[in-house]
């Protein structure tokens, strides 16, 4: 009686309802749907959507820098302008030249590293890529609930609940990505446009009340020349102290992930994306220049005019500087409009983070057979990001203070990096002065990036957890799934065509043998010992199958199956394969059905400790072939009367 196959239950259904919603036309087709090289939107409203991220630092930025270099603090900031206008603009300038589908630096260094090592350095990457984006979800809901309790209007009311809203803007970010992420661009053009415009009334008045109030200047220059001397060892206590200020370089890898929504030219193609990479271009350094004037003006203002004791722990303006002055100089009213849309646009900073993770997370894993088939799928994705997030949150208690160096971290590794892909892309081309200048750039973000560590060695504990537990998930999900057959395609030349379809007139049997020496002698000992082994006519005749194991680290591939003839007598069929065993269950079952016989396939068995063949298979796609291609060949036909045969002696 045949049976139907049950449909899936309309949760799963909605659950993995397209592989991708993040962009449009056909999305929900692929794997990683993007827009069209010509589709998307005009880079000005993608720089919103990075900039929600990247604009909403300003809400805890001046009170991080004023904690770190304290009287320093604009100096300090200037110092991160000039690292950001002439370093990590041109680095992610030469990112999206090189890595236009938004897979960033990563992307770029992968092509570096064949095998494992390459496999886990990106592990490495994505782990670093992972805590930015998730401690960018998490510090910014959590200042963003800092906003919202420390509003004067409200603050009786919510001063113990701060860890509670936090896990609920965590949890309604979550929700928007569960419904889709197609409107996002336009929420994200309305919160930037409204936070921007009151920053800028934040900083003029804060300006006028630094020229009206003259004391205001000469008391900082006074205590500045008093704490510190001379201009020079403020400009090296400024170098020192730039480290601790390393938040403000945050947009540049979003920016790079968002890139796929840019609107490109109609000559545009996936290959060569130029209208695409102008406009990320323009993105990027339209970004850093309106961030570079908020930052040094918002350092100026913040540090003249707030008291220093109401940065620290428990203080007024700690982790709301901006808002701080907006309440204390423009009024109640003004106050709180300024904190909705702080908290508007730190809880939406988050959806940058969560479009970051997205895009990286799908590119990689599941490509190693390090993910379920699920983590293709934006939803279950979505939820397992939250849930870390949540557990993030709660570790934290909720402290943007406490989030701050392992956010630094994500960061400047991120940025690290980019800098050294840059730089060995230009050595490539042989671009000898951008070689140098990358170079430097890369000693300046290194520098700075182990001066981070060792000030805030909680940021790399952090990291480090993220990237163990995404080695050992990973690893874990690659041995769950060592026995799926995960060969793509199959194709085979004329030669081996002709092969198969000459023995498929008889029946078809196969020899699996391990290329040697391939003399002669080789071809005609396998198939005595075969006969003997398997008590086999003589009138039968043998085509030999050899797999040449490629790069044992890759999981998916496709097949290409040469034939030749060895020594004028033998027939060969020829495969290159990550895995042995997947090779030769993949072609089995192509040959079953494309000639409708049952193909028999005759092995011998592998010498050695079982566990440790086993393992040779896992790591380096050879060991106890005969087993493992029984086990492959189980798993993707069930029915055992259309199962091709295994024989081993």
């Amino acid at each position: 009686m045949a049976t139907t196959e049950q449909p899936p239950s309309r949760l799963r259904a909605w659950m993995l309802e397209g592989l991708s919603d993040m962009g449009k036309g056909g999305a929900q087709h692929t794997p990683h749907a993007e827009p069209k090289a010509a589709e998307g939107q005009p880079w000005y409203r993608v720089m919103c959507l990075t900039g929600v991220d990247y604009f909403s630092t300003l809400g805890y930025q001046p009170g991080i820098a004023a904690l770190a270099a304290g009287l320093l603090s604009p100096i300090a900031t200037i110092v991160l302008v000039i690292v950001t206008l002439a370093g990590a603009l041109p680095v992610y300038r030469r990112v999206a030249e090189e890595s236009p589908h938004g897979q960033g630096s990563i992307a770029m260094l992968e092509r570096l590293l064949t095998f494992w090592k390459g496999k886990l350095f990106v592990l490495t990457l994505l782990g670093f890529a992972a805590t930015d984006f998730l401690i960018t979800i998490t510090l910014s809901a959590a200042d963003a609930s800092t906003h919202l309790v420390e509003n004067p209007h409200l603050h009786s009311a919510l001063h113990d609940q701060q860890m509670l809203i936090t896990l609920v803007l965590v949890a309604l970010l979550g929700a928007v990505f569960l419904k889709g992420f197609l409107e996002a661009i336009g929420v994200a053009v309305a919160l930037v446009a409204l936070y921007l415009a009151l920053n800028v009334v934040v900083v003029i008045v804060g300006l006028w009340h630094v020229i009206t109030e003259g004391h205001v200047v000469t008391d900082w220059s006074s205590a500045l020349t008093a704490e510190h001397g001379n201009v020079f060892v403020m400009i090296g206590m400024a170098l020192i102290v730039f480290p601790k200020l390393a938040l403000g370089l945050s947009g540049f890898e979003t920016g790079v992930a968002v890139m796929p929504h840019v609107k490109g030219d109609a000559g545009d193609t996936e290959e060569n994306p130029k209208g695409r990479i102008r406009g990320t271009k323009k993105l990027l350094t339209a970004a850093a220049l309106i961030m570079s004037c908020f930052l040094i003006c918002t350092s100026f203002i913040t540090t003249l005019l707030i008291p220093e004791k109401e940065f620290e722990d428990g203080g007024q303006a700690n982790g709301r500087a901006l808002a701080f002055l907006a309440h204390d100089y423009l009024g109640g009213a003004f106050g709180t409009v300024y904190d909705v849309s702080t908290i508007a646009i730190l809880w939406f900073a988050g959806a940058s983070a969560m479009a970051g993770l997205l895009n990286l997370m799908p590119r990689y894993l599941p490509r190693y057979g390090m993910a379920p088939h699920w983590a293709r799928a934006v939803r279950p994705m979505v939820i397992v990001f939250t849930l870390i997030a949540f557990l993030v949150t709660w570790i934290f208690d909720a402290d943007v203070d406490a989030q701050g160096g392992a956010y630094a971290t994500g960061v400047l590794v991120l940025i690290s990096s980019a800098a050294i892909a840059v730089t060995i892309a230009a050595r490539k081309a042989g671009q000898r002065n951008w070689t140098i200048a990358f170079a430097v750039i890369s000693a300046v973000f290194l520098y700075t990036t182990i001066v981070n560590v060792f000030e805030r060695p909680d940021g790399v504990k952090i990291g480090a957890c993220f990237i163990a537990g995404i080695i050992i998930l990973s690893l874990a999900s690659r041995l769950a799934r060592a026995f799926e057959l995960r060969v793509t395609s199959v194709t085979m030349d004329d030669m081996a065509e002709r092969f198969v379809r000459d023995i498929a007139s008889r029946k078809i049997r196969l020899i699996a043998n391990e290329p040697d020496a391939r003399d002669i002698a080789e071809y005609r000992d396998k198939i005595e010992q075969i006969r003997q082994d398997n008590d086999v006519p003589e009138q039968e005749d043998f085509v030999f199958v050899e797999v040449t194991v490629t790069d044992p680290s890759e999981f998916e591939s496709g097949l290409t199956v040469r034939g030749e003839v060895m020594h004028n007598r033998y027939r060969v069929l020829s495969l290159e394969s990550s895995s042995v065993s997947n090779a030769l269950a993949a072609l089995l079952l192509h040959v079953r059905d494309t000639t409708g016989c049952i193909p028999h396939i005759y092995f011998e068995w592998t010498e050695g400790n079982p566990f440790a063949n086993f393992l040779r298979f896992f790591l380096f796609g050879q060991g106890e072939v005969a087993p493992v291609t029984r086990e492959v060949l189980r798993g993707a036909e069930p029915d055992r009367a259309r199962r091709p045969r295994v024989h081993t002696g």
